[in-house]
């Protein structure tokens, strides 16, 4: 009983909302709206839930003194310093949930994008190297793409610019509408595993 009700529920909510995509009136479309609200409900406990895991994990690092208990501490007070000033003070322009989101958030988040530039430049290394035919046409529309987006590169060479302009017009919106695609077709055929439970790995 335990497997068979979340199946049925899980296949009469994912028929419901594929239907709504070809009817979207009532009574098919306002049964997908109830869903969709449903679902903000249920995300909103998941994030309470996982709130609770997380501090529940660090408080426990605390207190037994692990290693880098001391980050545990730093999370779990801007976590709550956080969390209370957006709901003392509102998330406006000028309130303390803003300032923190300026000052604090936003430069961390740039300082760990900025961290993945090596990581993307370590990737860059390997892929590069001109092993194949592959590798090297990658490596010939990189170093056009490049040289063709800074102002040596129409020194050297007067058509760079326009052929940078080409690469990234034509084979690669080419490419990244293949990879969309073929993303789409996963996300398809997941979800239709899981709406006809084939799929059940989310039960354990």
């Amino acid at each position: 009983m335990k497997r068979y009700v979340p199946l049925a529920i899980t296949f009469v909510s994912g028929m419901i909302i594929i239907a709504s995509f070809f009817v979207p009136r009532y009574p098919v479309g306002e049964a997908a709206n109830t869903l969709k609200n449903w679902y903000m409900v249920v995300a909103v406990f998941a994030m309470i839930l996982g709130i609770l895991n997380l501090l529940k994990v660090n408080f426990l690092k605390m207190m037994k003194k692990r290693r880098g208990w001391f980050y545990s501490a730093v999370i779990i007070f801007t976590l709550l310093v956080t969390v209370f000033a957006g709901w003392g003070g509102g998330m406006e322009e000028g309130s303390a949930f803003d300032f923190i989101f300026r000052h604090f958030y936003t430069p961390l988040n740039a300082t760990m994008f900025s961290l993945l530039a090596f990581f993307v430049a370590s990737a860059s290394f390997r892929a590069f190297r001109a092993r194949n035919l592959e590798a090297g046409l990658l490596l010939t529309a990189a170093i056009i793409v490049m040289l063709g987006r800074v102002p040596i590169g129409k020194i050297i060479f007067s058509y760079l610019p326009a052929a940078q302009a080409w690469i990234m017009e034509i084979p690669n919106t080419a490419g990244q509408r293949a990879i969309m695609i073929g993303a789409a077709l996963g996300v398809i055929a997941t979800s239709l595993r899981i709406i006809f439970g084939i799929e059940r790995s989310y039960l354990n």
